[in-house]
Formats: C-alpha cells, structure tokens, sequence
C-alpha cells in the first residue's frame, strides 16, 4: 500500500487517465529504468489541467531532469507559448532537449543548464504558472524569487511535500528520506501555508503536490 494513497486508489486513477501518449510512456519508462525521480502520469495530467485552467502562455520549471513534466506542461501551451526550465545536470539537460524535440514541442521550451539558485537571476517574470520540483534544500532558498516571478492569480505548483509521510510527525514509523530534506520541506510548508501573498491547499496525490495561488492586489 503507498503511504499516501492506496495502491488500489492509485490503479484506478491510472486507468482513467488517458492524457498520456506514446512519448511520455516511453520517457516514464526511460526514467524508471535510470531510477529519474519523475512526477507520476496523475501529477503529470494534474500540471497540463492546472496550466490549461489559467490560460498559460509563460511557465518556469524548476528541476527539468529528463523532460517528462515539462512535456505535461508544455502540452497545455499554445504556440506562441514559452516554457523555460532549468537542471542542473547537464547529462540530463541533453536527454530533456531530445526529448522536447520527440514531443514536437522544442519551439516553446527553452532549457537552463545550471543551479536554479543562481540562474535563477537570469529570468524575469512575470510567469502564469510556475512548478518547482528541483533540490528540496532549495525549495525555502527559491521561494520567495519565485512569488516575487508570478503573475498575480498565478499558481506556484510544488512537488514532494508530503515526502512519502515522512513530513507528517509519527506517520513513519522508520524514516527513509534524509532529514535535512524533509526538514527543509517541513519548514517550506510552514511558510506556505502562512505567506501573506499565497492562498494553498496540499492536495495527496502521490507524494504530495502543493498549489498556491497568489493573491491579487485589491
């Protein structure tokens, strides 16, 4: 049984999920071969509605690995579209670029080899949607540049942060995840939940997705 949600649970909503195609298959297949930490085909489909609900035309990602949820949100874009999406690995960087073009959707992304800690000075905003899924350590470091970054009626999107529980004080009985991550998203939630520019609801799905909106200036 996930430690979230059910394996049965999780089956079904596989089932009904039909957003996927042969491209993505075949990258959710490539990842789990190379044990890639991808977001699940739901988190996936979950992006391309959040991104197509609010009309995006400009979306940032953080953590590109090898492209598969930017290939989720890309495919909400229309063509004038941008998505720009940054990693770290410069290997996988490479792999994403190959895989954007396999997805027919090269035109609208432009990927940022680097730290997001410092490249991150390198964009402007402001962005429609904005999904960080990068180094959790990182997530406290980029939070604020990335609301100062968002459209106001924006959506921040966040990855991992229920990380497998372990967040959740008693709810493992052993943790496995190294502490200082799940500190660092512990302390992230926090700040989320109190930040006086974001609405947020954490929605289990997976190892846990935030979406926060940022308030419009009344």
């Amino acid at each position: 049984m996930g430690q979230i949600v059910p394996d049965l649970v999780e089956r079904y909503l596989r089932g009904l999920n039909h957003a996927a195609d042969a491209v993505l298959d075949a990258i959710a297949r490539d990842g789990d071969a190379a044990h890639l930490p991808l977001v699940d085909a739901e988190v996936g489909a979950l992006l391309r509605v959040l991104a197509a609900s609010i009309g995006a035309t400009r979306i940032l990602e953080i953590g590109t690995c090898i492209g598969y949820s930017g290939i989720w949100l890309a495919g909400a874009l229309p063509k004038h579209g941008m998505l720009i999406t940054m990693e770290k690995d410069a290997a996988r960087a490479a792999i994403a670029k190959a895989n954007f073009e396999r997805a027919g959707l090269s035109d609208r992304v432009s990927v940022m080899v680097g730290d997001a800690a410092l490249k991150i000075v390198k964009v402007s905003g402001p962005f429609d949607l904005i999904f960080q899924d990068g180094h959790k350590p990182l997530y406290n470091t980029l939070l604020e540049p990335l609301v100062a970054r968002l459209r106001p009626g924006g959506l921040l999107i966040t990855d991992n942060v229920l990380w497998n529980g372990e967040v959740v004080p008693g709810f493992v009985n052993t943790p496995a995840r190294n502490a200082d991550d799940t500190r660092a998203i512990s302390e992230y939630n926090e700040r989320l939940a109190s930040h006086p520019q974001l609405l947020t609801s954490i929605v289990p799905l997976r190892d846990g997705v935030a979406i926060s909106v940022k308030r419009t200036v009344a």
